[in-house]
């Protein structure tokens, strides 16, 4: 499958199940928040129709006498209330809107009814037929007219000051009678529909945005992946490459030691010996790869320990002399006085120093200088390695860490670089909780900087 629409493929997937996953969260937290604010809008008027019921409440009941005529009570102290089967002014005075009590008249309705569920008296703004007109004493009651509208009514019984303070001999019904306030629920139904009209409008826009953010965070998702994947690739084909070239060189050796009578001793000994040269380098390179692979996997077997650094910069320099006098260099180094000692891997620290001194030999021309130098520098270990050799260009420098990577690839290969000796520094360094830099400029030579954690401010990171 080719591995573009592989990735898209990948990228499709994951926007989609991105922008569904979101789409469920959207929806539940949308229809959560409808729910809650219509459940507030309702329990905020019911607690407003309570109010207003236990107000009127609290100044008739001290007024009901139990022996009068309630018709005339009821005129002296709501004048603006029309009595039942008597015709009704509906244009009260400012005097008589005011002594309702009620501030909205077009939106709540009142009625009274007796103890014996008779309609009483009801108020000039219940112009309503299909009010039910016999009492029902369940509190809360809604019901909806022949146009539509939704009405929502609260009763509440009314007791007279006889009643409450005296028994009667010749009645013995527990009440006065019953006060009912209703409402129109137009507004509320009206406020739900504009609600459900926000949510209809901005639920599709809600998710087209969510669809075109998954997008776009699938391809930031996926890059590093499709990065990775091109690196892997890169890799294998260094690797194939780098592995090609010793191969085909010892087959085709091998083949002339085959074919080519055995006259001469000294050419099959020459032969072998370039098969011997071939398979080390081969052998060098797998080895060399599998160190790579264990550092970034953090899956080395040992464990750290205190390894003095003085020490091993003082046997690298040694070691690398005879190299350096061989190549017409001249290798010095800078240690102090004061040992200085980290946690780690001592094979591992070894193998990262002689890496930076070795490739500074093979790109420092004859009579050039090499200079190791050893320091502490805020609570890091700092190695440095300096050549005056042919530097590297600024373009070049962000990829020399890049595993099978050269500056100079004919010259490297010539002198039997893999290009994996400062991937596998880097790694090292890494591998320690420390860091490699460099500094360099074209024909002025490098400066390879190593910084490592002294032990006193590695060891809680002991593997």
């Amino acid at each position: 499958m080719n591995t573009h629409l592989l990735f898209r493929r990948s990228r499709t997937r994951l926007a989609l199940w991105y922008a569904g996953v979101m789409a469920v969260i959207l929806s539940l937290s949308g229809f959560s928040m409808y729910r809650f604010l219509i459940q507030s809008n309702w329990d905020a008027m019911e607690r407003e129709m309570e109010s207003i019921s236990g107000t009127l409440h609290d100044s008739l009941e001290p007024m009901l006498p139990a022996s009068e005529d309630p018709t005339s009570i009821l005129r002296r102290i709501l004048p603006e209330l029309c009595l039942a089967e008597q015709p009704c002014d509906i244009s009260p005075t400012i005097i008589q809107r005011h002594t309702t009590g009620i501030s909205d008249r077009s939106t709540y309705y009142l009625r009274l009814f007796n103890h014996q569920g008779k309609l009483l008296a009801f108020s000039p703004s219940q112009i309503i037929p299909e009010l039910p007109q016999r009492l029902i004493t369940t509190p809360w009651q809604t019901f909806e007219s022949s146009q539509g509208i939704r009405y929502h009514q609260f009763t509440i019984i009314l007791h007279s000051h006889d009643v409450k303070n005296q028994t009667h001999r010749h009645n013995n019904q527990p009440s006065w009678g019953y006060l009912q306030l209703g409402r129109n629920l137009e507004p509320f139904d009206a406020e739900v529909k504009r609600i459900k009209l926000i949510l209809a409008i901005g639920f599709p826009i809600a998710l087209l945005l969510i669809a075109l953010s998954s997008w776009w965070l699938s391809k930031l998702a996926m890059q590093p992946i499709y990065q990775s994947y091109q690196q892997q690739q890169q890799f294998t084909a260094n690797a194939a490459h780098e592995l090609r070239s010793p191969l085909a060189s010892l087959l085709a050796t091998v083949e002339a030691i085959l074919r080519v009578p055995q006259v001469n001793p000294e050419d099959t000994q020459t032969m072998l010996y370039k098969v011997e040269k071939q398979g080390r380098r081969l052998s060098d390179l797998i080895a060399d790869l599998l160190l790579l692979s264990s550092l970034e996997q953090n899956s080395s077997p040992k464990k750290f320990k205190s390894c003095c650094l003085n020490d091993l910069v003082n046997d690298l320099t040694e070691e690398m002399s005879e190299l350096a006098m061989a190549s017409d260099i001249h290798l010095t180094s800078q240690v102090p006085a004061k040992e200085i000692y980290i946690l780690g891997n001592e094979s591992q620290l070894y193998r990262l120093v002689s890496n930076l001194i070795a490739n500074a030999i093979q790109y420092t021309p004859a009579q050039g200088d090499v200079h190791i130098s050893l320091e502490v520098h805020d609570h890091n270990a700092v190695i440095a390695v300096k050549d005056t050799g042919m530097g590297i260009p600024q373009a070049e420098q962000s990829r020399i860490f890049d595993r099978f990577y050269r500056v100079d690839g004919d010259r490297s290969r010539k002198t039997g670089g893999t290009g994996l000796g400062l991937a596998i520094a880097r790694a090292i360094a890494h591998h320690h909780q420390g860091h490699i830099t460099v500094k360099s400029d074209r024909s002025q030579g490098s400066l390879f900087i190593v910084r490592l954690p002294c032990s006193q401010f590695i060891a809680h990171h002991k593997i």
